[in-house]
């Protein structure tokens, strides 16, 4: 009787702890983590630390533009 108890705890425990979750349907998107960090270009390194913005090779201090990747 008492492994048979034992049992059923067990598996009711393992099927409530199943049911737990996070409701990301409120309307709100998940929120974001590193906020600030996130990297545009997709060259490796992130926007607050990126010299060259439009990755055209010239750093954003000696280019005239810096958001166009055909002119500098």
């Amino acid at each position: 009787m008492m492994k048979t108890t034992l049992a059923l705890v067990i598996v009711a425990s393992a099927t409530l702890a199943g049911c737990v979750a996070v409701p990301y349907d409120s309307g709100r998107p998940p929120p974001r983590a590193n906020y600030g960090y996130g990297d545009r270009d997709r060259d490796g390194v992130p926007n607050r630390y990126d010299r060259d913005r439009d990755n055209d090779g010239v750093p954003n201090r000696y280019d005239r533009r810096p958001n166009d990747p055909y002119r500098n």
